[in-house]
């Protein structure tokens, strides 16, 4: 067997149809989590820990806002560009992903595509370099599906903005430097602020005991009569459009990242099957787990090409959020079947530390759900087909 091919497949030749830079920067994200993410990711799994220093690394690498342009410190590179980092990044760890992700669409983004200019040059050259870590306030405790019932609230107090709320199941928030919040103003437009580490009611208690994502520091963000400068609010959106387009980004790069994961474990089972002896022969020679090969091989197969043709879309700007919606629906469900199946091929050694599968299968079951989940995707395809809206009351 080739290696590479194991490693990481190709059945329709997809590699052909990318541009050779775009080859070029997946191929240097792959190198760095061989060498920086797979070593150590068990452990700090194990741990439950965030391992911090890759952050500034991915920074260093161009992983953090690519799409956003130089002059701001980003790589200005293209949205296939983006979706192949986000790949890589979830075939080394899940949380390595989020917290990229967060950091590009759900902070750089809003503050690139909403922000002044004056917000920019302060916050996103920061931000690329991995010197400072966002997270971004959305969900909160009593309403993840239903953002437009936020209770978080802003109020003109004349020289400056009073935030109360809390915002619930963050990544990044227990180390951010700052957030990107969504709260209803006193007309009820939900507006778009930057709330900064060090101001007087912000506090960031972390969130333990997770079965899940525990390489990464996951929490809340909680606004006690916060102050927050007028210069701090993005002027450049208000309503839930803002929020959205932000999700639209993230879940595009996640649709992406979650075939690293996928290949992984595939990768995993097809090696494992071929080295392991039963009844005196490999278990690969069997016709059940050449079944379970050849399904994996054919979900990841339809997945990349999904991925690929949505990423034309968006580098051409027409892709709708209900396209990005499918896609992520079924990437991430594909890639936890296929975690479920290979962690079948290894029998007991499926759940050992020795392999990465069930690390990758607890960790796509809160990719499965944030972000929009699952049963949400399904019912956004649903009122695309019928113009009827299954999840408003």
């Amino acid at each position: 067997m080739n290696k590479q091919i194991v490693l990481h497949p190709d059945y329709y030749q997809i590699d052909a149809l990318l541009s050779a830079e775009n080859k070029l920067i997946r191929n240097s994200v792959r190198d760095w989590v061989d060498r920086r993410v797979k070593p150590v990711i068990d452990d700090y799994a194990h741990r439950h820990a965030n391992p911090e220093f890759m952050m500034r690394e991915m920074g260093e690498l161009g992983a953090l806002g690519p799409f956003i342009p130089t002059k701001y410190g980003g790589a200005g590179l293209d949205q296939m560009a983006y979706g192949l980092i986000m790949q890589e990044l979830e075939r080394g760890d899940s949380s390595i992903r989020s917290s990229a992700s967060v950091q590009s669409s759900l902070v750089m983004y809003p503050i690139f595509a909403f922000g002044s200019e004056e917000q920019k040059q302060k916050f996103l050259p920061k931000l690329a370099a991995g010197e400072w870590v966002g997270s971004f306030g959305l969900t909160e405790p009593n309403h993840g599906s239903d953002p437009g019932s936020m209770e978080s609230k802003i109020v003109d107090k004349g020289d400056y903005f009073e935030l109360n709320g809390s915002k619930m199941w963050i990544t990044n928030s227990p180390v951010c430097d700052l957030a990107v919040v969504w709260a209803k103003d006193e007309a009820g437009k939900v507006r778009g602020l930057v709330v900064e580490r060090g101001m007087d009611g912000f506090t960031t208690p972390e969130i333990h005991q997770k079965w899940s994502l525990r390489a990464s520091a996951t929490g809340e963000l909680v606004f006690d009569n916060v102050k927050i400068p007028k210069e701090n609010i993005l002027p450049n959106i208000k309503g839930l459009k803002g929020p959205m387009m932000c999700l639209n980004s993230a879940r595009y790069g996640i649709a992406w990242g979650v075939i690293g994961a996928a290949e992984d474990c595939y990768a995993t089972a097809l090696q494992y099957s071929v080295e392991r002896k039963q009844f005196n022969k490999a278990i690969a020679s069997f016709q059940l787990t050449q079944k379970k090969l050849a399904e994996m091989l054919t979900e990841i197969t339809k997945a990349q090409l999904l991925i690929w043709r949505l990423g034309t879309l968006r580098n051409e700007n027409t892709a709708t959020p209900a396209q990005i919606s499918m896609a992520k629906r079924n990437n991430v469900n594909m890639a936890l079947q296929i975690a479920r199946e290979s962690r079948q091929v290894l029998g007991a050694m499926g759940i050992s530390g020795d392999f990465p599968i069930m690390r990758h299968m607890m960790n796509l079951e809160s990719v499965i759900t944030y972000e929009g989940t699952h049963d949400i995707h399904m019912l956004i395809t649903g009122l695309d087909i019928t113009g009827i809206a299954a999840f408003k009351g």
